[in-house]
C-alpha cells in the first residue's frame, strides 16, 4: 500500500522523537563518574597483577565513561611510558595538561617523555612548569639538571643544582652532574668538593674517582691522582682507561722506580687485553714497557 505525505511525515516525525528521547541515555552512558571510577580500579588492579593489556583497556573504558577524571589518562600514559610507546604517553599527559595547566604530574612526565625523545626544549619547558607548581621539589630540579647535563649548558645545570642542594635536596648523581659543570667552568676547586660529596652518597661511583683524577693528574698531584684512578677501576673493573691512568699518574710520581713502572703498565696490559675497546692504548702500553725494559738495560750497562 503506498503512503500518503500525512503518513510519510507522521513516521519521520514519530522516528526524530525516538532518537531525542534517545539522546540522553546515550549521553548518561558516556558520562558515567561511578562506572568510571570502577573501571579505573579495575585497572589499578590488573597493572598491579602485571596485566597492562587489561589495565589499557580498563583505563581506555573509565576515560570513554568520564573523559574529565585524570588519573587514568596519567596512568595508561605511565604504562605507554614504561613499553617505551613515547608518543602515545606523550598524548595522554598532554590531554591532562589541557584540562589541568597545573597538574604536577603531567607537567613532569611531559618533560621525562621528552627527555627520552631528545626534545630538550620541551623538556626543560615542561620541568620548570612544574617547578614554577612545586618549587621545592628536588627531585625536579634535579630532572632538569639532566636535561641541561646532555645539553652541555654548564651554566643552568650550575644554577639548578645549587638550587637544588639550597633546599637540601640532591644525591650521588646531582653532586656528580655539579662537579662536572664546575670541571668544565675549570672551577676545580668547587668541582673536587662535589665529586667528593657524590662519593659520600654512593663510595662506589667510579665516574666521581675518575673525574676527580683527572683534576689531580692536571694539577700534577700524582699520588692524588694515581689513588683516584685505583679507586675507580676498583669501583667498575669494566673502566680500563682508569688504570691507564694510574698507570701514568704513578710513573710521574717516581718515574726513576723503572721495575715497579714496568710492573704496573704490565698489570695494565693484561686488563687491556680483556676489553676489545681498549687496543690503541694497549698498544701504547707495550710500546712503553718495551722502552722502559730498554732504559733498565742500558742503565744496567753502565
Amino acid at each position: 500500500m503506498v503512503k500518503s505525505r500525512f503518513q510519510k511525515t507522521l513516521c519521520v516525525l514519530t522516528l526524530m522523537l525516538f532518537l531525542l528521547g534517545a539522546l540522553p541515555l546515550a549521553t548518561q552512558a558516556e558520562n558515567d563518574p561511578e562506572k568510571a571510577k570502577e573501571m579505573y580500579n579495575e585497572g589499578l588492579k590488573a597493572a598491579n597483577d602485571g596485566n597492562n593489556d587489561q589495565a589499557i583497556l580498563s583505563y581506555k573504558a573509565a576515560i570513554g565513561l568520564n573523559p574529565d577524571f585524570l588519573d587514568p589518562y596519567l596512568n595508561l600514559g605511565a604504562i605507554y611510558f614504561q613499553q617505551k610507546k613515547y608518543d602515545d604517553a606523550m598524548d595522554m599527559f598532554k590531554k591532562v595538561s589541557e584540562k589541568d595547566p597545573a597538574n604536577i604530574d603531567a607537567q613532569a612526565n611531559i618533560g621525562r617523555v621528552a627527555y627520552k625523545l631528545s626534545k630538550y626544549p620541551e623538556a626543560i619547558a615542561a620541568f620548570k612548569a612544574a617547578i614554577a607548581v612545586d618549587g621545592q621539589n628536588t627531585d625536579l630540579h634535579i630532572e632538569l639538571a639532566k636535561v641541561y647535563y646532555r645539553q652541555k649548558n654548564y651554566p643552568e645545570l650550575i644554577t639548578t643544582l645549587e638550587a637544588c642542594h639550597n633546599l637540601g635536596g640532591g644525591d650521588y648523581l646531582s653532586y656528580y652532574m655539579l662537579g662536572k659543570g664546575y670541571q668544565q667552568q675549570d672551577k676545580l676547586d668547587l668541582a673536587i668538593g662535589a665529586f667528593k660529596k657524590s662519593l659520600e652518597f654512593k663510595g662506589d661511583n667510579s665516574n666521581a674517582h675518575f673525574a676527580m683524577g683527572q683534576i689531580y693528574l692536571g694539577q700534577e698531584k700524582f699520588k692524588s691522582a694515581a689513588s683516584s684512578f685505583k679507586a675507580s677501576f676498583d669501583a667498575d673493573s669494566k673502566k680500563h682507561i682508569a688504570m691507564y691512568n694510574y698507570a701514568i699518574a704513578m710513573e710521574s710520581q717516581d718515574p726513576d722506580a723503572i721495575d715497579q713502572n714496568i710492573k704496573i703498565w704490565e698489570d695494565y696490559i693484561r686488563i687491556a687485553k680483556k676489553h676489545p675497546k681498549a687496543q690503541s692504548d694497549l698498544a701504547i702500553a707495550q710500546q712503553h714497557v718495551k722502552e722502559l725494559k730498554d732504559r733498565k738495560e742500558k742503565l744496567e750497562l753502565q
